[in-house]
């Protein structure tokens, strides 16, 4: 009787994994992030701070997302949208001198 019963749970688990789906597979990556991510981010941009595309998946599939597969997508997707660094201010171009620029002096004659 216990033997029947164990069998029949290990049946049980083994249909549940077996028809077990990934859920992010086939989505596009907006979908990706708006199914996961814009609750607390408003926008992807900025998101991948600069980071390469390959680190920035391990990260999400560490953390985030359900496979490697929907990592990647979504790592690939952050870094085409990441904002550059702010670049610094331009700077201003050579400063006027204050007085106007003085003609040559003549040649001097040789021989005179």
């Amino acid at each position: 009787m216990i033997f029947g019963t164990i069998a029949a749970a290990a049946a049980v688990l083994t249909t549940q994994l077996a028809s077990a789906q990934n859920l992010d597979a086939g989505k596009s990556p907006e979908k990706l992030f708006a199914d996961g991510c814009a609750t607390c981010h408003r926008s992807p941009r900025g998101l991948a701070k600069g980071r390469y595309t390959l680190t920035l998946s391990w990260f999400l599939q560490d953390h985030y997302s359900a496979g490697s597969d929907s990592a990647k997508t979504l790592a690939a997707y952050l870094v085409s949208v990441d904002t550059p660094p702010p670049s610094p201010p331009a700077k201003p171009g050579p400063k006027q001198a204050k007085s106007k620029p003085r003609p040559p002096k003549p040649a001097a004659a040789q021989g005179q």
